[in-house]
């Protein structure tokens, strides 16, 4: 629950201390430890000169700029600390935007943001219901990292959910990718047959419902390799089966679905049944 960040969140004359927590994590997922082969011991890695190739400690490590080929700028930490914009501890909202309006590749990282301070707690719920009752989200900056971001602030819940968003040279250009890709004038028939598989596979969106199957399938070897056991050794993967006649292939994964639908008609419904997350995998 420590805060990735703390300032003050400030619409024109407003102004209220916040707390920004990351809203993601990867800590649950497995994770390897380099070690020696043949000791068994943990390896831990050294920086080492690239021309002399001898070890640097810590306290020799700078910052460098390449100005030129193996030319650079040493910059100093306190050069860092002592540049201060009003950004590195205060998120100015510049201005209100539709969500629908944002590219959704310039989102990056989300946080959620609280109200720092008992005082902060009004002038925090007139900000996020002003944007809620507008559908408006906030447009401001913060420093990061030592990197000033655009952060894009919007109601969730009792709090606000702020994501960064990637700047314009971060983004490719699309048409690199799809220009190739040529204007096809489809059947209407395929297209139909198309749209009948989309409509059999509507659902609500449902994250609990999402599993990390390489994870499960990792644990379980990891598991079996502990107690001893030796896995079975699955065939290699072997791609899609392809179809010559897009038709047919359509209408065979109508008629597959079909019957996948009414065989889970006949399968017993199992209510309340556990969630499995990283977490209680783990412990089990």
């Amino acid at each position: 629950m420590r805060p990735y960040w703390k300032g003050y969140l400030k619409l024109a004359l407003v102004s209220c201390p916040i707390a920004l927590h990351a809203a993601c994590s990867t800590s649950e997922r497995i994770a390897f430890r380099q070690i020696n082969k043949t000791t068994g011991n943990r390896l831990r890695q050294q920086l080492v000169d690239e021309e002399t190739r001898e070890p640097v400690t810590s306290d020799q490590k700078v910052r460098g700029y390449e100005i030129a080929k193996n030319q650079y700028l040493v910059v100093e930490d306190e050069e860092l600390e002592k540049i201060q914009i009003e950004s590195s501890h205060v998120i100015e909202i510049d201005s209100f935007v539709p969500r629908q309006q944002i590219d959704q590749r310039f989102f990056d990282s989300p946080y959620y943001v609280t109200p720092d301070a008992p005082v902060a707690q009004e002038a925090f719920a007139v900000i996020r219901e002003a944007m809620r009752h507008k559908s408006m989200v906030a447009l401001g900056r913060l420093v990061l990292a030592k990197r000033e971001r655009v952060i894009a602030l919007e109601p969730y819940g009792k709090g606000l959910l702020g994501t960064t968003l990637r700047y314009p040279y971060e983004i490719r250009n699309a048409s690199n990718y799809f220009s190739e890709v040529p204007e096809l004038s489809l059947a209407p028939d395929l297209l139909k047959l198309a749209e009948h598989i989309v409509d059999s596979k509507v659902a609500s969106f449902n994250p609990m419902a999402f599993r990390d199957r390489y994870e499960e399938a990792l644990l379980a070897h990891l598991k079996a390799k502990e107690a001893g056991a030796v896995r079975e050794e699955k065939n290699a993967f072997a791609g899609p089966r392809r179809f010559i006649n897009l038709m047919d292939a359509l209408r065979r994964s109508i008629s597959r679905e079909k019957r996948s639908v009414d065989q889970d008609k006949k399968l017993p419904r199992k209510n309340n049944a556990p969630v499995t997350t990283p977490a209680n995998r783990k412990r089990a």
